[in-house]
């Protein structure tokens, strides 16, 4: 059966499923838990509100002269502020308005490519092998042109430790892509200590900033990076809207081109609504901070739930992770069948990244840590935002204990313990 189907009968089952099998709240409303939020998150009802009058009132191309698009310039200029101000960008500097993170990684990565590395002023690009898709999968695109990619390993945590940068680095290199922060784990990169070594050897420093972003505070003048791009649905912002941070408005080759918009630098016709959006959600993720605390505490009171399974390993130390993230990989228990019993009871969750969701691989990042390969298989990510409540994690730990006992009952890996076992399992 070709791959695509097998994938959508898995869908449909899991829809079927969903809508069967749903628990039920005191109040009589079934329960729904999202803890998907590294995938997308929710549009803050704020920001929806204040993209609404985009739409249907005041809808002109900001290009335009007449006043149907002068009448949209107040609110972009106050969006623009937003991200300027929630990144500390400087006057001086850059920040382009991109349809999302992928466009904006390859625009950074194809536009180093086509500045440095054609004209043979340079010859390597460095980046890490935990990097979201859109990093390797552009990389090994521009080693087929004839780019030198390093792939920097990572440490037990799945971190890229500055020792090693400094090991593979050479005055050869263009540029160091190392993200914030990483999608699966949520594990933080030291990136200020990284862009420093990359500026040492007059290399450019990028980084992926998406899954840090509206998550923990990012100084783009204390990290000391030249790019860093986001993405406003990670951070309750509309969908098919990012940004990308250029440094002093450094030269860089443009991806698109056509029109003068964002100063012919991205060509294309401004969305609005989704602008507006954005900048809005970043307002409200940067006044929403002292919130996180909060995602913290109901994120470490699931972690602290799960670690009382026996046989379960998380990835990396709580307090050098951002504070909504969690991957475990429970042994004697596939990744997929887990999702499976959670979807059967409104629980969303994931195995690792969106993006390479339909690939039913390991999970390359348990690989690159050096995870056994039974544990490669059984990784599950939970993912937390400023609007899950304490009653949906109560509710999400009860449901993964009784799946874990149900699926090692019927694991074909696992060796559960004697009866009596003080696990209970």
């Amino acid at each position: 059966m070709p791959k695509v189907f097998r994938i959508d009968i898995i869908l449909f089952n899991y829809a079927y499923h969903f809508t069967c099998n749903l628990h039920v709240k005191s109040n009589g409303e079934k329960m729904k838990v999202y803890l998907d939020n590294n995938a997308t998150t929710m549009l803050d009802p704020e920001v929806y509100e204040a993209m609404k009058p985009f739409f249907m009132e005041m809808y002109g191309n900001p290009n335009s002269l007449h006043q149907y698009g002068s009448e949209t310039h107040p609110a972009l200029r106050i969006a623009m502020n937003n991200l300027y101000e929630g990144l500390n960008a400087k006057d001086e500097d850059d920040i382009i308005v991109t349809s999302c993170a992928t466009e904006s990684i390859n625009w950074v990565l194809k536009g180093i490519y086509y500045d440095y590395i054609l004209p043979g002023k340079k010859k390597r690009i460095i980046t890490s092998e935990v990097e979201h898709p859109a990093v390797i999968s552009t990389c090994k695109f521009l080693e087929k042109l004839g780019a030198k990619i390093t792939y920097l390993p990572v440490n037990s945590d799945g971190v890229v430790e500055v020792q090693s940068l400094k090991d593979a680095i050479d005055d050869d290199v263009a540029l160091v892509s190392v993200m914030c922060a990483n999608n699966e784990t949520g594990m933080i990169f030291p990136i200020k200590e990284l862009a420093a070594v990359a500026h040492e050897h007059g290399a450019l420093f990028h980084s992926d900033g998406v899954q840090a972003v509206g998550k923990i505070p990012v100084d783009v003048q204390e990290l000391d990076v030249d790019f860093l791009n986001f993405s406003a649905h990670k951070f309750h912002g509309p969908k098919g809207i990012g940004g990308l941070f250029i440094k002093d408005s450094r030269p860089l080759t443009s991806l698109f081109h056509g029109g003068e918009q964002m100063g012919g630098r991205r060509s294309g016709t401004l969305d609005v609504a989704g602008i507006v959006g954005m900048g809005k959600a970043l307002k409200l993720a940067v006044e929403h901070f002292d919130e996180e605390k909060n995602v913290r505490i109901l994120r470490d009171k699931l972690e602290d739930a799960l670690l009382k399974i026996p046989d379960i390993f998380i990835v990396g130390k709580k307090d050098q992770r951002v504070p909504n993230t969690i991957l475990a990989s429970i042994k004697g228990i596939e990744g997929e069948a887990m999702l499976w019993d959670l979807n059967k009871h409104g629980i969303a969750a994931s195995t690792g990244s969106a993006c390479a969701s339909e690939d039913l691989e390991s999970n390359p990042v348990m690989e690159a840590i050096g995870a056994e390969a039974d544990l490669a298989h059984t990784a599950l990510r939970l993912s937390l935002s400023r609007f899950t409540t304490k009653e949906e994690i109560d509710y999400t730990i009860d449901v993964i204990n009784t799946a874990v006992k149900r699926l090692r009952e019927i694991s074909s890996t696992y060796s559960y313990a004697p009866k009596g076992h003080k696990s209970g399992l």
